[in-house]
């Protein structure tokens, strides 16, 4: 017979603190820290009672001018010539948005964190009433100070990576997104407004822009798709070679094609880009050994299609030694009885690769292999430094044939001095939507995921 799950009722409600508790713990519901400091946790008191009259003289000295900035981003926004009082000329300038913004939404996160603190605040309260209803011991400021560095460390820990978090990803990611939502271009570098979803539209349906944006949202899909197989297929292949019974010296191979993998991607894809450029030394060796002529060098960076095809090759290159060695610890890890049963059952070589060994690869591999897809999409150094998204496409705005949609992003708000920042926000947004999403429903759908799960 199976038991019948007693649900515990909670420990006490919040409206069963407010009205019964005493005289300090309804004014904590308005002033932060007072039960707190009746109860003799003078710790936590000054801290909560400390943080809402920072917050409250924060708020009347900027907070609320902050938060109003936000509906307009400044009045003025373009240089206007007036004249003050006495009848001089004055020169107004335009109001900067982009401050007013920022301190928009920094003060938009304080106000959240505030909240954040008056909820602990309460929870802090209801502890305490129920400690004195049921008549317990109620923890001292040294025992508190004691528990954060004892059973909640990992609180104390994680404060500072949150603070982090908060200061430096948070901020300028909601910061990004906004500015999706403006006129923040070109013609409006200092003073903006709010434009709805006008950048979007852009993207999605004005003339060569959204030409621009599909085609190269097809050339990044299919870059994602031969990068992260070709790099998988061939380091699999390569570990299975050095691997093998017959080959010597393993540590020697491994060592060398890791040695590819270890010398920074900086110096390697300016170098690649120097060897294949037209009057480079590929094309000067295959003019010096009568493969080609002399004035038909091939275009390997030149053509699109030919560059297309290099820079999978040079990729390949580069992330071959990664994929070698992560399949190198699996095989390695494969139980040899499996293979030696396979073997006495008359099994061969490839139908053993095909049954045993290339399952466990995929299965170990497949998290991995996600990663290297999304890293692909966004894979700006190999386009950046090989090509520089080259050669040019008269028919795409402010991008060449080799441009992933990260590349092109970074055309329009660093390159060229043509600042299309809303546009750049817009399609940054789409491209975290779209990895997100990826991420999200295939790592769900990999069988390392399942096993974890259960």
């Amino acid at each position: 017979m199976f038991k019948k799950k007693i649900k515990l009722p909670p420990e006490a409600t919040f409206k069963e603190v407010w009205s019964k508790g005493d005289i300090a713990t309804k004014l904590s519901f308005i002033v932060m820290g007072i039960s707190q400091l009746k109860n003799k946790q003078w710790l936590k008191g000054i801290l909560f009672l400390l943080s809402e009259i920072l917050f409250i003289a924060w708020l009347i000295i900027g907070g609320i001018s902050s938060i109003a900035g936000l509906s307009n981003l400044g009045e003025n926004k373009t240089l206007r010539r007036t004249v003050d009082a006495q009848g001089y000329p004055v020169t107004l300038q335009p109001d900067a948005s982009l401050p007013i913004l920022l301190f928009g939404v920094l003060s938009l996160i304080v106000i959240a964190l505030l909240i954040y603190i008056y909820y602990a605040n309460l929870k802090s309260v209801r502890h305490l009433y129920v400690l004195n209803r049921d008549q317990k011991h109620i923890p001292t400021v040294k025992e508190d100070l004691k528990s954060l560095f004892d059973e909640r460390i990992h609180q104390t820990l994680m404060t500072i990576p949150l603070i982090g978090i908060l200061a430096f990803t948070v901020l300028p990611l909601m910061i990004n997104i906004l500015i999706a939502f403006t006129n923040y271009d070109f013609n409006h570098q200092i003073g903006f407004s709010w434009a709805g979803f006008q950048a979007f539209g852009k993207i999605f349906t004005q003339g060569n822009i959204s030409h621009t944006f599909f085609s190269l949202l097809l050339w990044t899909i299919i870059w994602a798709i031969l990068a992260t197989f070709t790099t998988f297929f061939f380091g699999v292949l390569l570990a299975l070679l050095i691997e093998s019974k017959g080959i010597k010296a393993k540590g020697f191979w491994r060592t060398l094609f890791v040695i590819v993998f270890a010398m920074p991607q900086f110096m390697s894809l300016l170098m690649m880009s120097q060897f294949f450029a037209d009057g480079g030394p590929v094309n000067t060796w295959l003019v010096n050994m009568h493969f080609i002529g002399g004035n038909n060098p091939i275009p390997f960076l030149s053509d699109p299609t030919f560059a297309k095809i290099t820079v999978l090759i040079v990729n390949g290159w580069i992330g071959i030694p990664v994929s070698m060695l992560l399949t190198t610890a699996i095989i390695q890890n494969i139980s040899q009885d499996q293979v030696e049963a396979a073997r006495i059952d008359g099994a061969n070589t490839f139908q053993i690769f095909r049954a045993i060994t290339f399952p466990q690869i995929l299965f170990v591999m497949t998290p991995a292999l996600i990663q290297q897809f999304v890293g692909n999409i966004n894979n700006f150094n190999v386009i950046f430094l090989l090509t520089g998204g080259g050669p040019l496409n008269s028919n795409f705005y402010q991008a060449g044939s080799t441009d992933l949609l990260i590349t092109w992003l970074f055309n329009l708000t660093m390159k060229g001095g043509i600042a299309n920042y809303n546009i750049g926000s817009a399609l940054g947004i789409f491209i975290f939507i779209v990895v997100a999403t990826f991420s999200l429903i295939t790592y769900r759908r990999t069988s390392a995921f399942k096993e974890g799960a259960n």
